[in-house]
């Protein structure tokens, strides 16, 4: 049924049961609960989508009328405080009180074959025929890729910033000839190692440790950090948009930018 600002209405448990079965989320053990986290009105007209279950995110859905928020990072994450205090308050007080539905999905939408964040940075890179590092997982939480030729290392800082839009925060290399590449979003910077034992000349991701330098320097591997948020907002606009196609109702991708 088509409402009053031209969008079709899409029941609350639809999108739901949709969603859990297209990133089948029982296939993968997170740190995190993954689907509807916050239950709102049960009529989905209109949904945001961003990376971060922010305030700011939060206030934008307000404004726009939103029904519905749909993130990466949500919330109740494991090993965080249960109090309802603060920032966790305001937020939660916000989406209650205007009956906004709040869905995200973590690991899941990392590791989608076609629209996952993986997926969607090497499509934004032209990285062909992407696979998944089988030594590693969930399946899909780091992916590798064949060049059809060999790239330099500072190309490819160059190729990585060009296509970002923001510098990277570290590039470790040697200016090394790169074939085989391998990449995770975010923060797994700790699968460095898993990349270097797969041959890979190069490992991209979103953020940087102390230790990871040694192991790229120590194990011949060019590494990047190109910024977790910035790794990670393909994923979510593509999956909004891929639900506004299957269901018909409007939507809109906020990017809440972050150095992070």
């Amino acid at each position: 049924m088509r409402n009053k600002r031209g969008a079709k209405d899409v029941k609350r448990a639809e999108l739901q049961s949709y969603l859990n079965n297209f990133l089948a989320i029982d296939r993968v053990k997170d740190y995190c609960p993954n689907g509807l986290q916050v239950e709102g009105r049960d009529s989905i007209q209109k949904i945001i989508t961003g990376v971060t279950a922010c305030q700011a995110l939060i206030e934008h859905a307000v404004a726009e009328d939103a029904d519905a928020i749909l993130v990466h990072h949500g919330y109740f994450w494991k090993g965080e405080p249960a109090e309802i205090l603060g920032m966790k308050k305001r937020r939660l007080q916000l989406l209650l009180r205007n009956d906004i539905n709040l869905f995200a999905y973590h690991l899941p939408l990392d590791v989608h074959p076609r629209l996952g964040n993986n997926a969607q940075l090497a499509r934004l890179m032209d990285w062909p025929d992407p696979s998944p590092l089988t030594t590693v997982e969930p399946e899909g939480v780091v992916m590798y890729a064949e060049l059809s030729h060999d790239e330099s290392a500072v190309s490819l800082a160059e190729q990585l910033e060009q296509r970002l839009g923001r510098p990277l925060f570290c590039a470790e290399h040697n200016d090394q000839a790169i074939r085989r590449i391998a990449w995770c979003t975010g923060g797994g910077q700790g699968f460095i190692d898993a990349a270097a034992q797969a041959g890979c000349d190069a490992f991209i991701t979103g953020e940087v440790s102390e230790q990871t330098i040694h192991s790229a320097r120590e194990q011949g591997i060019a590494f990047y950090a190109a910024g977790h948020h910035a790794t990670e907002r393909y994923g979510i606009q593509a999956l909004g948009e891929h639900l506004a196609e299957q269901f018909g109702f409007a939507h809109r991708f906020i990017d809440i930018d972050s150095p992070a």
